[in-house]
């Protein structure tokens, strides 16, 4: 459970929106915008199983026009694996 946190670097695939932006036309702005939770990755510093919710970032990503950018964002939503797992670990 410890390489968990190694989901968190899906995030990084986020950072592919800044090279080629979603279409505004695009829908799912919202969705988009949940890719600000992956800064949550971060607390994978102090509580490993945050680690993985660094996966949200890739989140930026979903639904571009892109159909490669659009399958890393779909990736994003392993970030719930991350909350799952810190909740796990709260008992």
């Amino acid at each position: 459970m410890e390489y968990l946190g190694l989901l968190g670097l899906i995030g990084l695939g986020g950072l592919l929106g800044l090279k080629e932006k979603v279409d505004s036309k695009q829908s799912g702005a919202m969705i988009r915008l949940l890719g600000i939770f992956g800064f949550l990755g971060l607390g994978g510093f102090f509580v490993p199983s945050l680690g993985a919710c660094g996966a949200f970032g890739a989140l930026g990503l979903y639904n571009h026009q892109n159909a490669t950018y659009k399958k890393i964002g779909n990736l994003g939503w392993f970030g719930l694996v991350g909350i799952a797992q810190f909740l796990i670990s709260l008992n």
